[in-house]
């Protein structure tokens, strides 16, 4: 019934078994993958004809974890799957970014790519698995896939790299790096790492780069097996006498068009050279024609334009240098309400920062496939079109907003004060107001700016920025800092994110059929110049973090106790810690190990629970004299309480020199007394003297 094929390989310390020919046969193509106990189902489907309606390619990625790979109940009300989680979008972008730019221009056949994680191992990520999968499945099916694509994730431990390294390594690595290429050339990097110098970097994309070729050549294994006849394609044919025309109406407007450096200005140009264009054919000429055909044609004229000058000229829409950064401006402290704020405008990219502090309580909880965590820092990014004067809905954040909020928050991670230093939790929103490219990067820098001015004692400035290529043949040219036109026109959109130490975060998209080793080489080494120069921007403006919280931030105080007191501060039904924070007017926290935060809107209350707490957790100490309350009398002394919870025996011998008879001549009860502890026994009995 079935025409079942594996394959296996070893790939790092784990076996990797690729299966096809059992699941999901109707769909174009399915690969099962299983790396140990992590297996995922990629599956593609392909329109058999092209959609002239698109001026894209219409590729979508669906990486989707089902709750029983994990032997796990949804915990939504309905009790299944939901929407994508925050990690689904950013592992369906990790798998669409590596293989989009492997069709061909022109192809135009809608695809859709759904993967599902079946089962999971804690320690193995399915992401490797998943890009694996998806260019198996697009590697053997009829699809024009200029594949196979390999991946390989890259640790640094102990000044090792470990390739696919587990998830408790990860843990120890200073580095969590993923490449993704073919066989000749590098097509997408991502990267986390702790202040690295570029060299350590390099040599790891290269290090990843060599070891997925193990993978590529299992792939082309079985594409030599079981591999389908690429289908025969042709683009869809546009009528050249229509696009001469256009360009001869065009060219020498869209020229000038570039000569101008108000980004609104020309941008509001180029429309009305799309709208003159179409009235000139429907009017004078009667043609039948899209305007979105005509802007295909302009647009693929304006990469020509701005390509050639850069390539021949060296020259940049706005006359920078290729080395140049756009103008910087500066300033924090302009929101008065909140904790910290930042506004950082590059040329006319710019990012309005807002930093908050809370408490633990408003860590976020994360009920991830591979096990339920905390986060006590995160970072949100948000471009509403007004940013770039369009006019558009706004609603839940779209894939973009969640991939850049999540690069710019690696960039920022590894420089954040550790809980024992600062115990806040920390929510950072980057409102980007303006964008001409690369506002992630601003992001970066906007966010490290209201981190000080909100008194995170971070450990180092961090800044960003986007490096970009434009590539024809031998030519090649490297731009810092990139607009939004040279990003979209060019072949290369490569963000870094560091330290005067090394680099924190890498991201690199690339837009041809990949890059080499050097051009990655030089592009780090110009970015680190350009970081530099930024940094020092940052540091003249803002040299450190504020000494003093803002008033409308909370405070913290940390006290440790012994964990065997917990209970006298919750009390009985917690009774005792409501009475605190009712009558305090403070937030107060205890965790398994006797660590107390109390959070509080002014000192004066966060000092006076402490005050509370430590005299309820208090210990008794031989020798050391208190005030207590007698609470009974007996015939043969009194019971005192010195501290909460703790009562003394005051023995009759002990109240004075002189013998007593009758013991109410000398106490009464709720009389305040000064006592002296002569001793604790072995059944924990505290004994009492009386003090004049």
């Amino acid at each position: 019934m079935f025409n079942k094929i594996i394959k296996s390989f070893k790939y790092g310390s784990y076996k990797i078994s690729i299966e096809i020919g059992e699941i999901a046969r109707q769909a174009t193509s399915s690969v099962l993958v299983s790396i140990e106990d992590t297996v995922i189902l990629a599956t593609v489907v392909s329109c058999k004809d092209p959609t002239s309606t698109y001026n894209f390619f219409p590729l979508t990625v669906d990486y989707i974890e089902k709750a029983y790979a994990a032997g796990r109940i949804p915990g939504s009300f309905f009790k299944r799957e939901g929407k994508p989680s925050e990690r689904e979008t950013i592992i369906s972008r990790l798998i669409d970014r590596p293989i989009r730019p492997l069709f061909p221009e022109g192809y135009l056949n809608e695809i859709q790519i759904v993967v599902y994680v079946l089962s999971v191992n804690p320690q193995i990520d399915p992401d490797i698995a998943s890009i694996i999968g998806v260019s198996t499945a697009l590697s053997i099916s009829e699809l024009p896939f200029l594949g196979p694509l390999g991946v390989a994730k890259v640790g640094y431990i102990d000044g090792k790299y470990i390739l696919n390294p587990t998830t408790e390594q990860l843990k120890k690595s200073h580095l969590d790096l993923l490449v993704a290429g073919t066989e000749k050339a590098i097509i997408t990097v991502e990267s986390e790492s702790k202040q690295l110098p570029e060299d350590i970097i390099l040599n790891a994309i290269i290090f990843g780069h060599e070891k997925m070729k193990i993978a590529i050549n299992a792939i082309n294994e079985l594409v030599q097996n079981v591999g389908q006849k690429k289908v025969n394609w042709d683009p869809i044919v546009k009528d050249k006498t229509l696009i001469s025309k256009i360009i001869n109406i065009s060219e020498h407007k869209i020229r000038k068009a570039y000569q101008i450096k108000n980004k609104q200005i020309r941008d509001l140009t180029f429309k009305n050279i799309s709208k003159d264009i179409y009235s000139s054919l429907i009017d004078n000429e009667n043609l039948t024609i899209d305007i979105n055909d005509i802007n295909c044609i302009l647009y693929d004229l304006e990469s020509k334009i701005i390509r050639k000058q850069i390539l021949d000229k060296g020259l940049r829409i706005d006359n920078r240098g290729v080395n140049d950064i756009r103008p910087i401006s500066i300033r924090t402290g302009i929101l008065p309400r909140t904790h910290g704020s930042s506004l950082f405008t590059r040329g006319d990219t710019q990012a309005l920062v807002v930093a908050t502090l809370g408490t633990s309580r408003d860590e976020q909880k994360i009920d991830a496939l591979m096990g339920e965590f905390t986060d006590s820092f995160m970072l949100h990014y948000n471009m509403p079109p007004f940013a770039t004067g369009d006019i558009g809905r706004i609603g839940v954040p779209k894939r973009r907003e969640i991939g850049h909020g999540r690069l710019a928050k690696r960039a920022l991670l590894p420089v954040l004060p550790n809980n024992n230093k600062f115990n806040y939790s920390i929510r950072l929103v980057s409102e980007i107001t303006e964008s001409n490219g690369s506002s992630s990067m601003a992001s970066v820098c906007g966010g490290c700016l209201a981190l000080l001015d909100a008194g995170v004692p971070i450990s180092e400035h961090v800044a960003g920025i986007a490096m970009g290529l434009i590539k024809d043949g031998e030519k090649v040219v490297i731009l810092s800092d990139i607009l939004g036109d040279e990003d979209r026109c060019g072949d290369m959109d490569f963000k870094v994110a560091g330290t005067v130490n090394g680099i924190t975060a890498l991201q690199m998209d690339i837009k041809i059929f990949g890059i080499t080793y050097d051009i990655i080489q030089i592009a780090l080494y110009k970015a680190k110049k350009g970081l530099s120069y930024i940094l020092e921007k940052m540091k003249t403006e803002v040299p450190k973090c504020k000494n003093e919280l803002s008033k409308f931030a909370p405070r913290l105080i940390t006290i440790k106790i012994d964990p065997s007191k917990i209970r006298d501060v919750i009390g009985k039904g917690g009774s005792t810690i409501r009475t605190l924070t009712e009558e305090t007017g403070t937030q107060i926290d205890i965790n398994d190990e006797g660590i107390i935060t109390i959070a509080s809107f002014n000192s004066v209350s966060g000092q006076e629970a402490k005050r509370r707490i430590e005299k309820l957790t208090e210990s008794v100490q031989i020798g050391k004299v208190y005030t207590g309350i007698v609470l009974r009398l007996f015939d043969f002394g009194a019971i005192i309480r010195i501290l909460s919870g703790k009562d003394g025996l005051l023995h009759i011998s002990q109240i004075s020199s002189k013998r007593v008879n009758i013991i109410t001549d000398f106490l009464k009860e709720n009389q305040k007394v000064r006592v002296k502890v002569l001793g604790i026994d072995d059944r924990g009995r505290i004994k009492l003297s009386m003090i004049y």
